[in-house]
């Protein structure tokens, strides 16, 4: 069995980390640069930067921060926000990123995810899907959960892994924030439907909310952000958790 693995999540406005509730409410979480240090340190398995605003401010991602970051860490980091072309990819990973994360962009035009995975690798493309779950269905949401799609969300996912997404990032915008557990089914579903490893993200609040998403499942990482950055849960005590429950962890 593949091991699992832990990521801690820097969502980004403004230069400085921050956290909110269902996609709203953002509040001040700290220096990004401290934060992906400390996270390196504790035994994080990667590392998510995300520039939240980006793609709803039509700019381009932070590159500065990222090559501050990726200089003061030692583990894989992932970039997302305002990635809409190969030519902005490859400036990321120039700047020290080790895979890109596209959603937006992805959603307006899918052949972007097989023209990044053709010059940088499928290994390099994380395709983020935002979800809120609409009368009983999934629907997939852009520009940081403020637009809603036509898009269902494993058929999108579906669709990602085809044109060469390397890995799923899944967000369910009804648990982002909530620590009140993942969103189980749907991103079990998503995961038993695709043949690449996905990421669960939102909800996260207790060591039995990982448990249970590692525990008889084909999720291949957990994400979370809020519990990490106010110390409700620490890295290296969740990984000893885990593992006295026979679950693989890295």
């Amino acid at each position: 069995m593949l091991k699992k693995r832990i990521i801690p999540c820097l969502d980004i406005k403004d230069g400085r980390t921050v956290k909110g509730v269902n996609f709203i409410n953002l509040r001040d979480a700290g220096d990004p640069i401290a934060l992906a240090k400390y996270y390196s340190q504790q035994g994080a398995d990667e590392l998510v930067f995300l520039d939240i605003t980006a793609s709803h401010e039509n700019r381009k991602t932070l590159l500065h921060l990222v090559t501050q970051i990726a200089q003061n860490i030692n583990i894989p980091f992932a970039v997302g926000g305002g990635i809409t072309s190969v030519e902005d990819a490859q400036r990321v990973i120039q700047a020290g990123a080790d895979k890109v994360s596209i959603n937006s962009a992805a959603v307006k035009n899918p052949k972007l995810i097989k023209e990044i995975a053709d010059v940088l690798g499928s290994q390099s493309v994380i395709v983020a899907i935002d979800i809120k779950q609409v009368e009983n269905q999934w629907t997939v949401y852009i520009n940081g959960g403020r637009v809603a799609t036509h898009k269902e969300a494993v058929h999108w996912a579906r669709e990602a892994e085809q044109l060469g997404a390397g890995e799923i990032l899944l967000t369910s915008m009804n648990h982002d924030g909530s620590k009140s557990g993942f969103a189980y089914d749907i991103t079990n579903l998503i995961a038993q439907a695709v043949n690449i490893p996905v990421i669960a993200s939102g909800g996260a609040g207790t060591y039995q909310h990982f448990s249970k998403l590692f525990t008889n499942s084909k999720i291949s990482a957990a994400l979370a952000a809020g519990i990490f950055h106010d110390n409700e849960i620490q890295l290296t005590e969740l990984k000893n958790y885990l593992q006295q429950n026979n679950i693989p962890i890295r």
